[in-house]
């Protein structure tokens, strides 16, 4: 009896489809601002706000920037939730300027799947 309900209920479920932010887009000409030797820790933070976390390392402070998306796709008994990030690290020496600038953008490439076994 159980089984026979479940089995005239699946067609019931539906399906949906989700999609997530958390943070906010980089606008590529803003990260271009960022010049290695002469931007300041003041000018980035004026660029971009306060950073999402501070790290102190081998005496250098590391600005770190996220932004997330996130996908769900939802078809009768089928999901599979799909999220990716976009990262901005900017080092700076002890005197607060520039070091070094690492962006790495992966938001662009996720996609709704919906087949939870593979690609």
């Amino acid at each position: 009896m159980i089984a026979l309900a479940l089995s005239l209920s699946l067609p019931l479920n539906g399906c949906a489809f989700f999609r997530g932010h958390w943070g906010e887009d980089f606008d590529p000409q803003d990260v271009e601002y960022i010049k290695k030797g002469t931007t300041t820790r003041a000018e980035v933070a004026a660029r971009f706000g306060a950073p999402d976390e501070i790290v102190h390392a081998a005496e250098r402070d590391i600005f770190h920037y996220r932004r997330y998306d996130s996908k769900l796709g939802y078809l009768v008994i089928f999901s599979r939730f799909n999220i990716m990030g976009d990262h901005l690290y900017v080092f700076f020496n002890r005197e607060g300027v520039v070091d070094e600038v690492v962006f790495g953008k992966r938001t662009d490439r996720l996609k709704f799947q919906i087949w939870p076994f593979g690609d």
